[in-house]
């Protein structure tokens, strides 16, 4: 374990806090709740943020920009949209500040104040439904598939680095559909894009599903959703994707006029992920040593660190360094070579060990002589030697293996910790030692309003896999045709 850095099992909160602000991902800034991110952390978002594109893309979707600003009016025309994040929103109210009369500073200038509230955007149906209704009038300007990579601010009281912040950068799809069977089909195709990302690129496993109606987002028909097991054994919310029905068509009278020359109103989907992500990265992969980063995401997927005593061997080390990164650069892989003077090897090796740089490659004065390099892999810390020329073989295969090989470790981990309950007692001792629980429910918001007072657990998901299966709920023993997903969530 790094020197001063707190271990998973002693407080995993803090094991956390501490990868976060270590590996120079983000800190907390001066305005309360919010986060800066830092180059390092950010540099990983682009990564997430470049591959999830590419597929939006590659799945017809066109990326535009749509104002950070929704006049108020706008959140009171879907009700059970306003009601969902009325408290959440931030409301600009006054457009000008002035010097105070007496000297004492700035204050809000009253004769400034707005003739209708503006909210900061907690989430953009409202604005681009709005904006909808002049794009559309036909059929034949349907679908709309449209994705914005934007900032929200939702409230939060309690924050906590990436997992829930004020403000926080996301991407939102806004699509509009003719049919009903269109939205449907978008919104559960975006839901497989996502599962898709975080399982060929995060190396994360999820589990794919329906929310209930009480964990629905306001204003969505339904919502689909996936779950990850984090290794504390909580479930994350990984990514939502809605079919919103007519719902915001209705309230922003979005109509077109079909085929058969009738005016219907649209259908929509809506879906997004966050920097929350970054968050899941951590809490999947992650270990006592610090970061670790599954090499399709990672800023730099091959360090290289010379070890010499003279300048006459870190020249000469220094140029087969060069050599190698660019023959492994020619593959499309990215290194570093760390040729800094101002710290030793070993305080290089730690650091980048803590950031999670899936490879470190190391080159002395004998593997000059030798003609080899010490391969070390970030996920397992095993250390190998190897020919230098086996290097372009061997690199591109090795961040292969460690990509599988994250995915491998964080399923095992999830499926050692899933159980199948049939008693109230069994459930609750379950939930209390983190684990997810495949268990009966009865249907009813009301029963999982009490399990969820009683032991903190939320149905995750109704999950797509799941067969028909007659038992009873392992809350109230009423009658229950499948199980769903029970779990702690962040």
């Amino acid at each position: 374990m790094a020197k001063d850095f707190t271990s998973r099992e002693e407080n995993y909160s803090e094991w956390y806090n501490d990868i976060v602000t270590r590996a120079d991902l983000a800190e907390n800034s001066a305005v309360r709740g919010c986060m800066v991110i830092k180059p390092y952390g950010y540099a990983i978002w682009e990564k997430m943020q470049a591959a999830l594109d590419k597929m939006f893309k590659d799945t017809g979707h066109q990326n535009a920009y749509f104002p950070l600003f929704i006049p108020k009016s706008f959140f009171s025309k879907e009700a059970s949209h306003v009601e969902g994040f009325a408290k959440e929103c931030a409301v600009v109210t006054h457009y000008r500040l002035k010097n105070n009369p007496d000297g004492s500073g700035i204050i809000v200038d009253d004769s400034a104040k707005l003739e209708e509230e503006l909210i900061v955007r907690p989430t953009s149906e409202t604005i681009i439904w709005n904006t909808y209704k002049g794009w559309i009038q036909s059929y034949r300007d349907l679908p709309i598939l449209v994705n914005q990579w934007a900032n929200v601010v939702r409230w939060e009281m309690r924050t906590r680095l990436f997992l829930r912040t004020a403000e926080f950068l996301w991407q939102e799809g806004h699509t509009a559909h003719a049919t009903k069977e269109e939205a449907e089909a978008e919104a559960r195709k975006m839901l497989d894009v996502y599962a898709d990302f975080a399982e060929n690129f995060m190396a994360m496993p999820v589990i794919k599903g329906t929310k209930t109606p009480n964990e629905r987002f306001a204003g969505a028909l339904d919502t689909y959703c996936i779950e990850a097991m984090m290794q504390d054994g909580r479930a994350l919310q990984a990514g939502t994707s809605h079919f919103l029905g007519q719902n915001f068509a209705k309230a922003f009278d979005v109509t077109f006029l079909s085929k058969e020359n009738k005016l219907e109103y649209v259908w929509a989907s809506s879906w997004g992920v966050s920097t929350r992500l970054m968050g899941a990265l951590i809490m999947t992969h992650s270990d006592d040593f610090g970061l670790v980063l599954p090499p399709k995401l990672a800023p730099v997927q091959v360090v290289i660190v010379p070890i010499y005593k003279t300048d006459e061997q870190l020249k000469e080390i220094s140029q087969k360094a060069e050599e190698i990164k660019c023959k492994l650069e020619s593959l499309g892989i990215s290194v570093k070579y760390d040729g800094r003077d101002s710290q030793k090897p070993g305080w290089k090796f730690t650091e980048y060990e803590f950031k999670g740089v899936p490879v470190r490659l190391a080159i002395g004065p004998r593997d000059m002589e030798n003609g080899t390099v010490e391969v070390c892999r970030r996920d397992t810390r095993e250390k190998s030697v190897h020919g230098q020329d086996e290097l372009n073989m061997l690199i591109p295969q090795l961040l292969e293996d460690i990509q599988d090989g994250l995915f491998e470790r964080a399923k095992k981990l999830r499926e050692e910790n899933t159980v199948r309950i049939d008693t109230w007692d069994d459930f609750k001792s379950a939930i209390e030692s983190n684990k997810f629980v495949m268990a009966h429910w009865d249907g009813s918001g009301e029963t999982e309003d009490k399990i969820k007072e009683e032991t903190k657990a939320t149905i995750r998901a109704i999950p797509f896999d799941t067969v028909s299966e007659d038992g009873k709920c392992v809350y109230s023993g009423k009658p229950s045709a499948r199980r769903v997903l029970f779990a702690k969530a962040y």
